[in-house]
């Protein structure tokens, strides 16, 4: 199973992101409005058999972290300098770090090193593409769950199935 935890994007805000979509230029696919979400730890390909203990740790991460309000204001490109693979949304929140630092410590073998930017994926580049122009948002969503989730890669572009949804302490 190809996992990853994540906090979704409520609908309202994820329509507001997908209006900034409208503007892509070139081969930028956008991530439609009901699967963009931030990633707190991506698991790969993970034996159903350790599921109940990821589950398990979920559960846990979450009910150890209070609940929190994320907030949104621009985007950014990776990688920032030459030409960029992903254009995102610069997320903030008290709680995305301890979420996300947590679930490495729970789960060390899955931690590539890599530092932990908060951030919701708004398009991926397929092809010939120019950077697209900064975007600012003022918006705000309050961040009640952690999720675990199935990713099911298709032609179409991945498929995602929440397997659990965990509340954060105080939700």
């Amino acid at each position: 199973m190809r996992l990853f935890y994540a906090v979704f994007v409520p609908e309202e805000i994820a329509k507001k992101l997908a209006e900034a979509q409208k503007g892509l230029l070139g081969k930028w696919k956008p991530v439609p409005p009901h699967q963009m979400h931030l990633t707190l730890l991506f698991l790969g390909e993970v034996p159903e058999e350790r599921l109940g203990e990821l589950k398990g740790i979920g559960r846990d991460v979450a009910g150890s972290v209070p609940a929190f309000t994320a907030r949104v204001r621009g985007t950014g490109h990776f990688p920032e300098a030459g030409s960029p693979r992903v254009w995102f949304a610069k997320a903030e929140g008290e709680g995305f770090l301890p979420l996300a630092t947590r679930l490495r410590e729970s789960l060390p073998e899955f931690d590539d090193g890599k530092a932990f930017k908060p951030h919701i994926t708004l398009a991926r580049k397929k092809g010939p593409a120019p950077r697209v122009a900064p975007v600012v948002f003022d918006l705000e969503f309050p961040v009640r769950t952690l999720t675990l989730v199935r990713s099911r890669l298709t032609p179409r572009g991945p498929h995602y199935e929440r397997i659990a949804t965990f509340p954060l302490k105080g939700a």
